[in-house]
Order: C-alpha cells, then sequence, then structure tokens
C-alpha cells in the first residue's frame, strides 16, 4: 500500500472513532448525559374517593293509596282539587247518607225497645213471672239491636271519606251526582316527600350493601342534576331466578321533582377511602402485568417506578403502592426519554381532565 492509501485509511480510522465518541456523549432519545427533554408533570395528591356500584332503579311513592268507595250511593260531596296538598283527615269526598241515617234511626229506635224490654224483664225474672228463656232472648235482642246500631254507625262514617295520610291527590275519577258502588276507584293519594327508590342488587355485592349508605341518583327529567338518598331496607331473601335482592332507599323531594314510575340511574357508595392517591391514568406504563410511571427526582431526572393500580375512573387512577401524595409523575413525553434522562418538567396547559371522585365497580 502507498502512503496516500495508509494516509485515507487513517482518516477514516479518526472519524469513525469520532462518530463513536458523540453517539456515547449524546446517549441516545435524550437519555442520561444528552439534552434534557421537555415533559409534562403532575403531582400525585391525596384525596377522597368513593367506591361506587352502579345499578338503575325505580321511583316509587313513600305511601301510595287508591281512594275507593266502601258503600253503594251518590257523590255528595268533592273537597280537593286534582294535584292538592292535603292533610291527614282532611275530608275528601262524601256518599249521600240520608238512606243510612234512616237506617241507623230505625236500628236505634229498635235497640231502645229491646232495652226496655230487657229492663222490665229483669225484674219480673225475679219473681218468676217470666221464664228464664223469655229472659234470655230479651238479652239476646238488646246485643242483636246493639250490634245493628253499630254496624249502621260505621257504614254512615264509611259515607264520608278522609285523607288517610298527608299527600297530593291524583286525577278525580267521578262527579258530583254520579252513583258509585263499593269498590270504585274514586282518585288516588301520593305522599312523594320522601320519595323511595328501588332497584336490584347482584347477589355478589350483597356483603357490601349496608343500612345508611349513601346512594346518588340522576333522572333523564333533570340530567344535569344529582339526588341523594339513603339505604333503609334490605330484602332478607334473594330472588331465585335473577339472583338478585331488592334494596330501599329514601331520597328527599321536598321541591316534588322526583316523580313516582321515574327511572333511576343511582350509584351506590359502598365504600370511602378519604387519602387514596390518585394520578392521570395517561401516566400509566403497562408492560405485561407490570404497570410502572416515570417519577421526576430532586436532580429532575426521570426515574422508573413500578406501581400497583387500584380503582379506575374517567381519566382517574388510584395507586395502592410506589407513589407517595407530592411525588411528580410525567403524564407526557416519557416517550422520549429512559431512566435517568434529564428533563425539564412543565405544567399540564389545563389543570388535569378527569379530577371528579366518581368511581365504579366493574360488571364481572
Amino acid at each position: 500500500m502507498n502512503k496516500l492509501g495508509l494516509h485515507v485509511t487513517a482518516v477514516a480510522a479518526v472519524i469513525v472513532f469520532a462518530a463513536g465518541c458523540g453517539d456515547g456523549k449524546k446517549g441516545g432519545h435524550g437519555r442520561m448525559g444528552g439534552f434534557p427533554v421537555n415533559v409534562v408533570v403532575v403531582e400525585a395528591k391525596a384525596q377522597a374517593v368513593q367506591e361506587k356500584i352502579s345499578l338503575v332503579g325505580t321511583m316509587a311513592a313513600n305511601e301510595s293509596v287508591e281512594i275507593k268507595s266502601e258503600i253503594d250511593g251518590a257523590v255528595e260531596e268533592i273537597n280537593f282539587e286534582e294535584g292538592q296538598k292535603v292533610k291527614k283527615g282532611q275530608l275528601l269526598i262524601s256518599v249521600d247518607k240520608s238512606k243510612l241515617e234512616a237506617t241507623l234511626a230505625q236500628a236505634e229506635a229498635n235497640m231502645k225497645m229491646a232495652e226496655t224490654t230487657n229492663t222490665r224483664y229483669e225484674s219480673l225474672i225475679e219473681t218468676r213471672a217470666i221464664s228464664k228463656q223469655e229472659f234470655d232472648q230479651a238479652q239476646s235482642s238488646v246485643a242483636a239491636n246493639r250490634a245493628a246500631v253499630d254496624l249502621n254507625k260505621a257504614q254512615l262514617k264509611e259515607a264520608t271519606i278522609t285523607a288517610p295520610f298527608d299527600g297530593v291527590m291524583g286525577d278525580r275519577r267521578v262527579s258530583l251526582g254520579q252513583f258509585v258502588t263499593k269498590g270504585t276507584i274514586l282518585t288516588f293519594l301520593i305522599n312523594d316527600d320522601p320519595m323511595k327508590a328501588e332497584f336490584y342488587i347482584p347477589e355478589r355485592y350483597l356483603s357490601r350493601v349496608k343500612e345508611g349508605q349513601t346512594i346518588e341518583l340522576t333522572i333523564a327529567a333533570y340530567p344535569n342534576e344529582k339526588f341523594k338518598g339513603e339505604v333503609y331496607f334490605i330484602d332478607p331473601q334473594i330472588d331465585e331466578l335473577t339472583r338478585t335482592a331488592l334494596i330501599k332507599a329514601r331520597v328527599p323531594n321536598a321541591d316534588g321533582k322526583l316523580r313516582r314510575g321515574m327511572f333511576a340511574n343511582l350509584e351506590l357508595i359502598v365504600n370511602v377511602r378519604e387519602n387514596a392517591i390518585m394520578i392521570p391514568d395517561m401516566a400509566l406504563i403497562a408492560q405485561g402485568e407490570q404497570v410502572s410511571v416515570f417519577a421526576i427526582d430532586a436532580e429532575s431526572q426521570a426515574q422508573p417506578k413500578v406501581v400497583k393500580v387500584g380503582l379506575r375512573q374517567a381519566g382517574m387512577a388510584e395507586i395502592l403502592s410506589g407513589l407517595q401524595a407530592g411525588d411528580k409523575v410525567i403524564i407526557e413525553g416519557f416517550q422520549k426519554i429512559g431512566p435517568g434522562s434529564k428533563v425539564v418538567p412543565k405544567a399540564p396547559s389545563s389543570e388535569g381532565a378527569g379530577t371528579e371522585k366518581k368511581e365504579e365497580v366493574p360488571s364481572k
């Protein structure tokens, strides 16, 4: 090989060596020793997290009754308006009672005569002027006529229909003067404050339901409003066909927005953890069954940390282990870094989407 060839070979060797040294300094993709990488970070925060079970249910009145006629007769008085709030004992409807009053008067007259006869027989039995059988018959007549009076008084009372509890009147089914028979539905009475939310819960969740737990519900008529209630009844038996249990909760309804028969989307709060560590779920890096995050250390270097994830919600994840409140984790830019990479942390442009504390237990 001539001198020129040796010179070219030497120059090439120097270039390769220099290139190799340059790669070692940069480290590739912003790794340790390279230029700092801009990343977006958030702080892990301790906050209350509510564990919920999502269900569907139906609204039912606290009390509901059909107002029916207990006797035959013509409607004599209607003392309410449809939709009117009434008090317990308030007069609602009267049925013509003139015939009942006449029947009662006759029964009272018969009873008075029977009592007079019995009083006279009491003195005669002592002198044996009458037989024991006649005296017994007189006493029996008194008892029979007294029973007839009591029956007529009860029937007369049934001609006047009053509200059995405080509530709101339903639609009126009869008019003044209309003849009704026993059992005819005249109207409805509903007590709607509080209302009852009735729903069924799968058997597997039954151990997590207790009286006094809070429920939150939404109604299609008021999509932006949440109503809260409290569980007061857990059915002691399981439906064998559906393997579910009936649960009931009372929901305050002072403004009357909730109506009987409404469909409700419910969330039963079965557990509350006051100091759960929460981060945006976009910080999570899944590798097989292992989940990790990149956290920023005191030297502004990215360090991977293996974490255990608990409940997830819209945009947020609960960290059961691996992080503490105040740790800063990378949510954007970790694709360009590796362990020990220098980073320039920046806050998110808008403070964390998905910070609401709603948790759902997934159906299985």
